[in-house]
């Protein structure tokens, strides 16, 4: 009888498991198990678990898994709170320094906007401080891009999005595809959004708790923007002065997309806006860069 010996031990753990996926025919993913095996087992030799902590982590992964379904995405979370979601965002968004920069997508884009004419108001609630969002899109040579689509969604003045109050507020409340005008102008009505905590009621939430973290992300309204030719951008806006700014739970904040909300007095704007006057105000130019051959 012929006997495999695999030669697997404490010191050769990973040419062991590598070359178990040698024969595997997609390159790039033999490339990625191996580096997988690499660093996973160097992670465990450095730690060194017992067995016990083993069985907890196997546990963790597994509730994670379990809080995972049509409206809620809890390995995403982890992702978040890990800062891994921000870090593959940074590698996959190297652009030019003109251009807007990239944050995480977030876990509460799971529906389709609802596509929408400039100017509607997308608060169906009505949940917090009413407000004008508007911009123009722009390409990186500073070209006005007419026809960009701009997709925006946000938590109300209670900070909360609609797939999490399903029975509260209105079916793809405070969502809404957009797009650009003549000019590459964008505008809409909405509600000033507030921070919130991210859903921490799960795995992801008793980690941050153990931890000492807080699980509190500051006021945004999310931003997906794409144009014939140009590479699509997903980014936040945030506002100015909402508390957490400085330790977002996902590390998403960048300087460059803080901006004010503001009070307007100007008739004629409110007019066009189809808003009472004076008005409070939010503008977020938007750039992007001319398309890049993927990776």
């Amino acid at each position: 009888m012929n006997q495999t010996i695999t030669g697997f031990s404490e010191q050769h753990s990973v040419p062991v498991v590598v070359e178990s996926f040698r024969s595997t025919p997609d390159d790039r993913l033999r490339t990625i198990l191996a580096s997988l095996v690499t660093h996973l087992h160097g992670f465990v030799r450095d730690i060194e678990p017992t067995d016990t902590e083993w069985q907890q982590a196997i546990d963790f992964l597994t509730q994670v898994g379990q809080r995972c379904d049509d409206t809620r995405q809890e390995f995403v979370l982890l992702s978040d709170v890990l800062g891994v979601s921000m870090l593959i965002d940074a590698i996959n968004n190297r652009r030019s320094t003109t251009a807007t920069e990239t944050t995480v997508l977030g876990p509460f884009h799971m529906v389709e906007s609802p596509r929408r004419p400039l100017g509607a108001d997308i608060s169906s609630d009505h949940d917090g401080v009413p407000c004008v969002f508007s911009g123009r899109v722009f390409s990186s040579n500073g070209t006005p891009l007419p026809g960009a689509e701009v997709d925006v969604w946000q938590a109300n003045g209670s900070g909360f999005y609609d797939v999490q109050q399903p029975d509260i507020q209105p079916e793809r409340n405070l969502r809404g595809l957009f797009t650009t005008d003549s000019h590459g102008r964008f505008w809409l009505q909405t509600v000033v959004p507030s921070f919130y905590p991210i859903p921490h009621d799960g795995p992801v939430g008793a980690l941050l708790k153990a931890t000492g973290r807080h699980p509190n992300r500051p006021a945004h309204i999310h931003v997906i923007a794409a144009a014939d030719g140009h590479a699509t951008l997903t980014t936040h806006v945030f506002i100015e002065g909402s508390p957490y700014l400085d330790s977002d739970t996902v590390f998403g904040v960048k300087e460059s997309l803080i901006r004010p909300v503001t009070m307007v007095d100007d008739p004629a704007l409110a007019a066009h806006h189809r808003v009472p006057n004076p008005f409070q105000l939010l503008e977020f130019d938007i750039v992007l860069d001319r398309r890049q051959a993927p990776r």
